[in-house]
């Protein structure tokens, strides 16, 4: 039991996904950006961190995954966070009514759906391009889409660009920052925090403000 929970602690440090893994990281951050978006359990895990990781180790993603030059790497994973966004979009239309009724857990919270559905509201389908840059939102905002039921097409436009805006973003980042800061892999605990507070902070206190004001 304590190896498991060891593994899953180490989960949450993706440089040790990637040097641990070799050639099956890019498919454990497949997953990953998958899952935080195609279903509402993903809120919790390390999407932005796991990207901007995937850049400073870009070259080592190449190298392990045939050699294919890192654009196309970025590429793909951009494709994987298209699918999941339409996968939440999904489990949102058909299950968005209940999702509202549905009990605290330690993988769901209510708060955080009604918070997305109050950004969502606020930003209209650009809440699909902001919000992959926001952790909690990520994951929700696909699924109001589909439980509010915007048109389709409407949603592909601004899934698309959401996510190859948010991929090519953090792992262009990440990858040039490492080439002209080599020593940055030895900092990425604190770059990480420094990233996920700067972005989400402001937004999550705004909308809490908003969420007060309407009770």
């Amino acid at each position: 039991m304590s190896d498991f929970w060891d593994i899953v602690q180490h989960l949450f440090n993706p440089r040790w996904i990637f040097l641990y893994f070799g050639n099956t990281a890019l498919f454990i951050l497949l997953a990953i950006v998958f899952a935080e978006t195609g279903f509402f359990i993903g809120f919790f895990l390390p999407g932005d961190s796991l990207l901007f990781t995937a850049g400073i180790f870009g070259k080592d993603l190449s190298k392990n995954f045939y050699n294919v030059p890192f654009f196309i790497i970025i590429l793909i994973v951009a494709i994987v966070a298209v699918l999941g966004n339409i996968q939440g979009y999904w489990l949102g239309y058909k299950s968005g009514k209940l999702l509202y009724k549905k009990k605290d857990s330690f993988f769901f919270k209510k708060k955080h759906l009604i918070l997305a559905k109050i950004f969502y509201n606020k930003y209209k389908t650009t809440a699909l391009i902001m919000s992959r840059f926001l952790p909690m939102f990520r994951s929700f905002a696909p699924i109001i889409a589909g439980a509010i039921r915007i048109d389709f097409k409407k949603f592909m436009i601004y899934n698309i660009i959401g996510a190859l805006t948010w991929t090519f973003s953090i792992m262009l980042a990440g990858h040039y920052l490492d080439k002209r800061f080599p020593e940055l892999k030895n900092h990425l605990e604190w770059i990480i925090l420094l990233i996920i507070f700067t972005t989400t902070l402001p937004v999550i206190l705004k909308l809490i403000i908003k969420k007060k004001a309407l009770i």
